[in-house]
């Protein structure tokens, strides 16, 4: 059996790089398109929790295996009350999300549920960096109540690590699985560093911190 801890810890040394950018402050910057402002910052989270939410939702619509399609569900339920939360913010009647991001379609390639258990995990950890300069952002507006819900976002992203981590405990069987699992893991970190990466590069920017 998989230990999850030791599996989240091993994630992240592995992707430390990674996910170290992705929570510096030029990812703001990228999701935005340099436009770095309430709307903006309102409108990338909220193309990011509706990917999300429909993500999961079609995981669990398509899962076999029951404990995963709860943990699936439990999650694409969480990710739709980000979206429609963050809709509120924004305070418009027709919200058209744009584009969906490469760590998502990324996701939606995943059939069985070791990979998408291991990959729950990646994405986990890739979105709580981001979550953490969404609220850095609205600290820095002097908006501390809009800065409390986002970091209510994350703390909810803690549950879903716990969960995602006790279905992979559930589903991975041998070392093969552990092996199958980090590789998605890391497919889903890589999938939204790539795109953070293209993203400053086409804006001229060095996605590497300045130092």
């Amino acid at each position: 059996m998989t230990d999850s801890e030791t599996f989240i810890e091993a994630v992240r040394e592995d992707n430390q790089t990674e996910l170290s950018r992705l929570g510096s402050s030029k990812s703001l910057y990228a999701d935005t398109g340099g436009d770095i402002d309430t709307e903006p910052v309102l409108r990338a989270t909220a193309d990011a929790e509706h990917a999300a939410w429909q993500t999961f939702e079609a995981w669990a619509d398509s899962e076999e295996d029951e404990a995963a399609r709860d943990v699936f569900d439990t999650t694409a339920a969480e990710e739709r009350a980000h979206y429609e939360t963050v809709i509120d913010y924004l305070d418009v009647e027709d919200y058209e999300p744009g584009e969906i991001p490469d760590l998502h379609e990324y996701l939606r390639g995943l059939e069985s549920t070791v990979e998408r258990a291991g990959a729950l995990i990646g994405r986990i950890l890739a979105s709580k960096r981001s979550k953490e300069q969404v609220v850095g952002y609205f600290v820095g507006d002097a908006d501390p109540q809009t800065a409390g819900v986002f970091r209510e976002f994350g703390a909810e992203l803690d549950d879903q690590l716990e969960r995602a981590g006790e279905l992979l405990e559930d589903v991975c069987d041998s070392a093969d699985d552990d092996e199958r699992a980090q590789r998605a893991a890391t497919g889903a970190i890589e999938a939204a560093y790539d795109e953070y990466v293209a993203n400053l590069e086409a804006m001229g920017a060095n996605p590497k911190p300045v130092c």
